[in-house]
């Protein structure tokens, strides 16, 4: 609890009467998030409240069984789980734990600081109830200087319930998304980069600039648009969402990055300069943006080429596939018909025949817990203490009671090689484009006339692409298309045409937003050129380049075609199965949320609701309204909890080994009490 070089009087517990200072606390403070905060422990029995020295993060439960019940580390890991009941769910407690953080807020009319205040938080698990929240605000305001604002921050929706009937001259209160929206640095990606400061103003500041972005640049603007090239670092003035395609291009591409809503006026500021050479810096439990020039003597150019991992990709099967419904597909079929595709396939037959791998993430010990199987009981509605084939039947239930997937057909990779083959026109394009790609590995990397190479590349991408789109289909290809349309979308008024490339969802390549989809397309004509358009975005000159990068060659890459019902949904929007903003939170999903479209959730034009939805303990939390006007009502929101829970089952299912540890992305729409799963694959981290 103690550190050797302090004052008895600033680390020993509170008795009635003494107050906490702002510089007590900062001499206590460890810092989470960008935020300066102390742990908080009240002791009913004792009528005493403790102040931890927070800076080495010592865990509460952890300060309580040693510090004041005298219990060694052992016999508090021996009965952790009843341990942790106690203090966080039994309603006659002793013990009340809590979280005090210190925030800055700014006027806005002038942009200067004001007065700092304290929020107090429990842990998102506790189940305080209103009179108990009430009770532990007044108590805890007690001990804090009176100078000292001090608010409740309810840690998820129910305690937002509670506060609601409470008025706010009794408890003043601040909502997660109020400090969220008004955080000035949110780190997206960690990670370092010396790189060629890029700054712009504006989207369209950034398209009328003659200068091309490289790859070696660092970029700053207000939020990056998802189809800039490769580059080292990413500056969003800002805020956005971790899961724009951008934002999941730049996990895939290992660089730093992150919403620094102050960077442009920092860096006017500390004099640097647009094309000057900089550090840039991210750091995930980092308060603030670290960006600096270089210093006398650092490399102040690069070569023309980043020095890219060659990414493996496993090479299509062009064996003549007929197209072929979705519920036929499995996941080992990703080599005739891609990933995306034979995932959905996947999914289409877990919702009918279950999984023995449902249970896996709740089975493997995450410390400091050995047996996570009862907190998925709790989840389910089973008893603690169900065997395993109960808690299979149940999350079979849940799983098949709320979630489905669109039927479709898909093309395989085999039907776009034989509508490639059927004209000379086409083959000569993609056969020189090949070419062009392989003379220019072989004799121009590294040289001074890349430039000139990309530019012969991407005028041969755009002639290869208005060939396919214009280049008839053959009538047997026709045929075969209309056939499995009217077999198996009989009655769908409206489809989703989508990729589904082998060169996507892969380690140090995740293509997020790089290839076509096609929505609200109504009739076979219209299909066929939907077909056409995907087609051709395997060949547009940023996903060739992008490859090339990558060391993926032309004629490793193919596309499937998945034409589906088009759903409706009243909400909509994408998940993964971690929280990326805290990567050792194993409890949490992260949600961005659309009332409109998933498409304004990935493309990074909208500002989504943020939500984190624990899959352990229960309970969920707004993070970010975005550009929403209110929160989703109450029945959504319990939709949104099972569907996190859901998808945590989905991804052991999907886990490539037996830690279940690796993340899924889910693409989703709610429409009534129906929850459809349009797309799953990989969710690449950073790490």
């Amino acid at each position: 609890m103690t550190r050797s070089d302090r004052n008895d009087a600033t680390t020993r517990p509170r008795l009635a009467g003494e107050k906490l200072t702002l510089e007590e606390f900062s001499e206590l403070a460890g810092q989470v998030g960008g935020y300066p905060y102390v742990k908080v422990v009240l002791d009913r029995d004792e009528s005493v409240l403790h102040f931890i020295d927070s800076a080495d993060g010592t865990l509460h439960v952890r300060y309580i069984a040693c510090e004041i019940l005298g219990m060694s580390i052992d016999e508090l890991a021996r009965g952790l789980d009843s341990f942790n009941d106690d203090v966080y769910r039994n309603p006659d407690r002793r013990f009340y734990l809590g979280t005090l953080a210190r925030h800055t807020r700014r006027a806005a009319e002038n942009g200067h600081e004001a007065d700092t205040f304290l929020s107090l938080e429990t842990v998102d698990v506790d189940t305080m109830s209103q009179d108990m929240l009430r009770f532990f605000y007044h108590r805890v305001r007690e001990h804090i200087d009176p100078s000292l604002p001090l608010v409740l921050k309810p840690a998820g929706h129910e305690q937002e319930g509670y506060l609601a009937r409470i008025p706010e001259t009794e408890i003043p209160r601040v909502l997660s998304h109020e400090l969220y929206s008004a955080a000035s640095y949110v780190p997206l990606n960690a990670g370092t980069a010396h790189g060629r400061l890029r700054v712009f103003g504006s989207e369209d500041e950034y398209r009328a600039d003659p200068e091309p972005l490289e790859w070696h640049d660092i970029v700053v603007m207000p939020r990056v648009p998802e189809d800039i090239p490769r580059v080292s670092g990413i500056i969003h003035t800002e805020h956005t969402t971790p899961l724009s395609h951008i934002n999941v291009m730049a996990a895939g591409w290992r660089i730093p990055n992150a919403v620094g809503v102050e960077a442009a006026e920092r860096i006017d500021r500390a004099g640097l300069r647009d094309r000057c050479w900089v550090h840039y810096r991210v750091e995930a439990d980092g308060g603030e943006l670290l960006l600096e020039a270089a210093r006398p003597g650092d490399r102040e150019e690069a070569p023309p080429t980043p020095p890219a991992d060659r990414v493996a990709v496993d090479l299509p099967d062009l064996t003549p596939t007929p197209v072929t419904p979705l519920s036929a597909l499995r996941e080992g079929d990703h080599v005739r018909f891609g990933t995306k595709a034979a995932n959905l396939g996947e999914l289409t037959h877990l919702l009918q025949h279950g999984s023995p791998r449902w249970l896996g993430f709740y089975s493997v010990p995450r410390p400091p817990r050995d047996n996570l199987l009862r907190y998925l009981a709790r989840q389910l509605g089973a008893p603690e203490d169900a065997d395993r084939t109960e808690l299979d039947a149940a999350a079979q239930l849940l799983v098949k009671e709320y979630a489905h997937v669109p039927r479709g057909i898909v093309l395989p990779f085999s039907l776009q090689q034989r509508f490639l083959d059927s004209s000379a026109e086409l083959r000569t394009a993609v056969d020189r484009l090949d070419s062009a790609l392989r003379d220019g590995i072989s004799l121009h990397e590294g040289t001074r006339i890349e430039e000139r190479i990309e530019e012969r590349i991407e005028a041969l991408c755009l002639d290869a692409q208005r060939l396919i789109r214009d280049t008839p289909l053959p009538d047997p290809i026709r045929t075969e298309i209309d056939r499995a349309i009217d077999r198996h979308l009989y009655g769908a008024r409206v489809q989703v045409v989508r990729s589904s490339s082998n060169a996507e969802d892969l380690a140090g390549f995740s293509a997020a937003g790089l290839y076509e989809s096609v929505a609200d397309v109504s009739g076979t004509d219209a299909v066929l050129d939907a077909v056409r358009e995907v087609w051709a975005s395997l060949f547009s000159p940023r996903a060739v380049l992008l490859r090339r990068q990558a060391g993926i060659p032309l004629d490793h890459c193919r596309m499937a075609v998945i034409v589906q019902e088009q759903v409706g949904a009243t909400v909509g929007g994408v998940l993964v199965t971690c929280n990326p903003l805290s990567p050792q939170d194993f409890r949490n999903v992260y949600l961005n949320i659309s009332p409109r479209s998933v498409t304004d959730v990935v493309s990074g034009r909208g500002a989504p609701l943020q939500y984190l939805c624990n899959t352990m303990e229960g309970g969920s939390r707004t993070v970010s309204l975005g550009t929403a006007a209110t929160d989703l009502d109450a029945g959504t929101k319990d939709l949104v909890r099972r569907l996190a829970l859901i998808s945590r089952l989905l991804q052991s299912h999907f886990s490539p080994d037996e830690t279940y540890a690796t993340p899924v992305d889910i693409e989703w729409a709610i429409e009534g009490d129906q929850i459809s799963l349009l797309q799953l694959r990989p969710f690449r981290t950073a790490g």
